[in-house]
């Protein structure tokens, strides 16, 4: 495979190479897909961060797509002809964000040793690591799809809200691609989805929602499986990454301390964004 990362693609173009990805799973493992943000959830003080505008949200991701990921995927062994990745819409407990989303050729623990970094230099509480379509998949996804080019940032809010107006639990998480928005039901270790609702409750409350939703029409697809799970740190809890340092080998190891130069480098990244955006 010589799929190169790439900072920004046409529409839908994420979508088009994980099938090629796909395609290729009989000589490899399947595409793994990882979810993350670019913007701080801890270890800055940035009190008017939450204001920024999805564009603002939209050009820090690029940046750090284009100038952090890179450093962060060498440092774990992640080859870049290995992966592909955008900047798209995300929703995560009732809000848009601008969402990075990199899909790659990983088995399990490589993919949750790139999760965790990810998370690490980019202070996340979770990153979500999926494989959509897995025959060994136990989480139930759902597809709402959109007319051609109709959904951007905005419509994707409307429709996150008009889904937790139906019920609260459909309000937890999306991720957009093209022109389709994707809800996985995902579920703790004792298999508990955290949306509270079985498959049945999530299918019928999508379909609801989207039978509501104005003025664009959108169309619900039961999509089958996927395997999905949270790589997590709790930085209230864990101020120094501890989860994730945990994963990565410890304080002592050699990629920690990898991540720890390319932190600050993320560093400088957020600081310049915080005085370009008025952050402060």
């Amino acid at each position: 495979m010589n799929l190169p990362m790439r900072s920004k693609f046409g529409k839908a173009a994420l979508g088009a190479a994980f099938v090629v990805m796909a395609a290729s799973a009989a000589q490899a493992v399947e595409p793994v897909l990882i979810s993350y943000e670019a913007a701080p959830s801890s270890g800055f003080d940035l009190p008017k961060l939450d204001q920024a505008t999805y564009a603002v949200r939209s050009a820090f991701a690029l940046q750090a797509l284009t100038d952090i990921v890179p450093k962060i995927a060498a440092a774990t062994g992640v080859e870049d002809s290995k992966m592909v990745s955008e900047v798209t819409p995300g929703g995560y407990l009732l809000k848009t964000n601008a969402s990075l989303q990199t899909m790659a050729d990983l088995d399990d623990a490589a993919a949750d040793r790139f999760a965790a970094s990810l998370g690490y230099v980019f202070r996340q509480y979770s990153v979500l690591v999926s494989r959509l379509d897995d025959p060994a998949g136990t989480t139930d996804f759902v597809t709402v799809s959109f007319p051609r080019d109709k959904l951007d940032s905005a419509v994707s809010q409307a429709f996150f809200e008009k889904a937790a107006s139906v019920d609260k639990g459909l309000g937890g998480g999306y991720t957009a691609f093209g022109d389709d928005m994707f809800f996985l039901n995902v579920a703790d270790a004792e298999g508990k989805p955290y949306s509270g609702l079985d498959h049945a409750a999530f299918l019928a409350g999508l379909e609801k929602a989207a039978n509501a939703f104005e003025p664009v029409k959108p169309t619900v697809s039961n999509k089958g499986k996927a395997v999905a799970r949270f790589v997590e740190n709790d930085w209230k809890t864990q101020p120094a990454g501890e989860a994730y340092v945990a994963r990565l080998g410890g304080v002592d190891s050699e990629l920690v301390k990898k991540l720890d130069v390319i932190e600050a480098d993320y560093a400088a990244l957020v600081e310049s964004a915080a005085t370009r955006y008025g952050w402060k």
